[in-house]
């Protein structure tokens, strides 16, 4: 049997489920990139798998009550598509950016010390948000706009196919090992965002809060990881519906 739930439940399995992203997520690039954690120096792996796991346990976890959209692209791809009603689109992104921002105080609360002894801009921003390697908004776009339109064709087509309908938690695992490969694969030239609210509400928390080597929170960047994703939302979700629906 299927259970519908209020609103009200699934926007708090939204909220929990972004802050959660964020904290396994961002939390995995603050251990690997902050001065002094016991995970200073590691690989890009390591982010891999925190990212991987951040979209993991909230699909395990929430999954069957909001849907786990913890991406305002998703959400919004679904609603052109007619696939989620447009009145939910507004709360559910609230929702979400709460999450994210929620998430990302956490991980500047628990790793505060170390933040503190960072000198690199960079790599104390790169906790936060994401910004292009090599300095090239059309590069970051496209890297942005060809992994989010995977992603989220990936996850509908996970989610989606008979076999995984059936067994929604091997799903859920088939979703934390896409975005685990994505952030591995296509991770390099941005970071990579792939999600409007995992971007941009940790950029606003970091223009807000007083961290001793902040730098620039590189606003003229940041349209990038929110537009692209958002355009490979609509695409990605209207591919699949015009091809398998």
């Amino acid at each position: 049997m299927t259970v519908t739930y209020a609103l009200g439940v699934r926007l708090m399995a939204e909220f929990i489920g972004t802050a959660i992203m964020i904290v396994l997520g961002n939390g995995a690039v603050a251990n690997v990139d902050l001065k002094g954690t016991k995970g200073n120096g590691s690989d890009w792996m390591m982010i891999a798998v925190g990212y991987g796991c951040g979209v993991l346990i909230p699909a395990l976890m929430f999954g069957s009550i909001s849907g786990n959209h913890i991406n305002p692209a998703f959400t919004i791809g679904l609603a052109v598509s007619g696939m989620f009603p447009w009145n939910e689109v507004v709360p559910y992104i609230l929702a979400q950016f709460a999450g994210a921002m929620v998430g990302q105080l956490i991980v500047v609360l628990t790793y505060k010390p170390h933040y503190d002894l960072t000198t690199n801009t960079q790599h104390v921003l790169g906790t936060f948000s994401t910004i292009d390697a090599t300095k090239s908004k059309f590069n970051g776009f496209v890297n942005e706009f060809f992994g989010t339109y995977i992603l989220i064709l990936g996850a509908l087509g996970i989610t989606k196919a008979p076999f995984f309908h059936a067994n929604v938690g091997v799903a859920h695992f088939g979703l934390g090992f896409l975005v685990a490969t994505l952030v591995a694969s296509l991770g390099g030239p941005t970071g990579p965002a792939l999600n409007p609210a995992r971007d941009l509400g940790p950029r606003i928390v970091h223009a807000l809060l007083p961290l001793k080597h902040k730098g620039s929170s590189e606003w003229g960047y940041s349209w990038v990881p929110v537009v692209a994703p958002l355009l490979a939302g609509i695409a990605g979700v209207a591919t699949y519906k015009f091809i398998f629906m």
